[in-house]
């Protein structure tokens, strides 16, 4: 049985969790072409070595990042996003212009 240490729950059986994708820094939503933004949702490296990941334990719904190594398979170590965000980032439509 493979295990994951959640860093809100601890130690957990592999099978409480989902993949979320590669951890990439997210370019500026208002400046970024649709092209560029559309790789930043849908395209991953798949990086051989050791990547930031992110995870999530479902019966928490709670998301953190792992960073592991692909070619072994071995978590190297997982923790709280707010290691890296330490600012929300807010989401605004542009103002729709007036005729």
């Amino acid at each position: 049985m493979k295990i994951i240490n959640c860093p809100l729950n601890g130690p957990r059986n592999a099978q409480e969790f989902v993949h979320g994708g590669e951890f990439v820094a997210m370019p500026d939503p208002h400046r970024t072409s649709d092209s560029d933004w559309a790789g930043f949702v849908f395209l991953e490296n798949n990086t051989a070595g050791v990547v930031r990941e992110w995870w999530c334990h479902v019966p928490t719904a709670y998301w953190f990042i792992a960073e592991r190594d692909t070619i072994k398979d071995e978590f190297i170590r997982t923790f709280d996003p707010s290691e890296i965000f330490r600012e929300r980032v807010e989401f605004t439509r542009p103002e729709a212009t007036k005729s």
